[in-house]
């Protein structure tokens, strides 16, 4: 059900960027409005819940598979989103293969979590416990070290930490959002977290009540007193409002801690609040929530497809949207006065889900019917 709700919330960020103005950064407080702060504030939650739920999932699927076949599969899982996210993602996002612009985002990280978490699975599982919590709390007091001043170094540290640069040539540039340190710190967490499904309703509901409250509220203090855990502090506005979005506004490239324990208390939440039942009126989204990849890879494909017969339909040219020549212009080339009113963003998101929905209604029928192995991958 949690997946269902955050992969639907997820597609509100990529409507949006493909369909917002790219010279706008909803998180700039000198350029961005307070509705575009929050559309994209509140699709941060989508990220970290991911990675902790993949590692929950690997630890309910000891239920079913020795722990020798679950390390092959998570090394063969992780394999496979590396090779969708430099292939398939890819060319989603760019509808081109030029590769003259690349930008890894976030199966990479998923499927690198799972490589590693593929290993750490043979641990205990305090060491993991105690691998997660230095990952994600430790890892700002690297925040000094600059990748650009390691020399050959450097895109290591940018694969490790620091997003950024991996490889440029005259003609191509790759870059890397999704770094590894406090992912997989996350995914081996939501590993550990798996063990409370052990437990009894009871039990887990007031473990899952009492992390998820403790980690909001230890968000709002260590936020406020601005001494670690983010790499920007929050500073006074012109108003109280934007004073709290300066607060709110954290730091998702590396995830810090303050990012991570504000999205992460929310999801602990969530998962309470599902324990004693689904309403009514959000089912479908269990539907959502069975097929997460299969909705993930179709979903940017059909924004772009949309994203192309807007153009079409406005400028009377798609060429633009096949064009993505440098960082500037990523996803595509959008034409003066392309951005949409933050209006029709919710508009077309809303069209997004609606006409995502049949075809993973009948993908989770078509799994739900299938043993076949290869359905453990999309």
């Amino acid at each position: 059900m949690v997946r269902g709700l955050i992969i639907a919330l997820m597609a509100l960020d990529h409507v949006r960027d493909f369909f917002g103005d790219q010279s706008v950064q909803p998180t700039d407080l000198a350029n961005t409005t307070v509705a575009l702060f929050f559309t994209r504030w509140i699709t941060h939650i989508c990220a970290p819940t991911f990675f902790l739920l993949s590692g929950v999932s690997a630890r309910l699927t000891l239920g079913r598979m020795s722990k020798p076949a679950l390390s092959r599969f998570l090394l063969s899982r992780g394999a496979w989103l590396l090779f969708l996210e430099l292939l398939v993602m890819r060319f989603a996002l760019q509808f081109n293969v030029d590769y003259q612009v690349t930008i890894i985002t976030v199966l990479w990280g998923l499927g690198w979590a799972m490589i590693v978490l593929a290993g750490l699975i043979w641990l205990p599982t305090g060491f993991i416990a105690g691998f997660g919590v230095i990952l994600i709390a430790g890892h700002n007091a690297l925040d000094a070290i600059d990748a650009g001043s390691l020399g050959p170094w450097g895109p290591l540290w940018s694969f490790l930490h620091e997003p950024g640069i991996l490889f440029r040539t005259r003609h191509s540039v790759v870059v890397v959002s999704y770094v590894l340190i406090p992912w997989v710190g996350v995914t081996a967490l939501g590993y550990v977290l798996g063990q409370i499904y052990q437990y009894d309703r009871a039990r887990r509901g007031r473990l899952l009540l009492r992390i998820g409250l403790s980690m909001t509220v230890g968000f709002v203090a260590l936020r406020w007193f601005n001494v670690y855990g983010d790499p920007v502090p929050w500073t006074t506005q012109r108003s109280a409002l934007w004073t709290v979005i300066s607060f709110l506004n954290t730091n998702k490239y590396p995830p810090s801690l303050l990012f991570l324990a504000m999205t992460l208390g929310p999801t602990l939440l969530l998962l309470r609040a599902f324990e004693n039942g689904v309403p009514r009126l959000l089912r479908p989204a269990l539907i959502l929530g069975t097929v997460p990849l299969f909705f993930y890879i179709l979903h940017f494909y059909l924004i772009h497809l949309l994203a192309t017969a807007a153009s079409y339909l406005r400028f009377g040219e798609v060429a633009n949207t096949f064009r993505s020549p440098d960082l500037a212009h990523f996803p595509f080339t959008q034409p003066p006065g392309w951005g949409a009113p933050i209006g029709v963003i919710y508009l077309l998101w809303i069209a997004v889900i609606v006409l995502m929905f049949p075809l993973c209604y009948w993908y989770a029928r078509f799994k739900a019917r299938r043993n076949d192995w290869w359905l453990s991958y999309l």
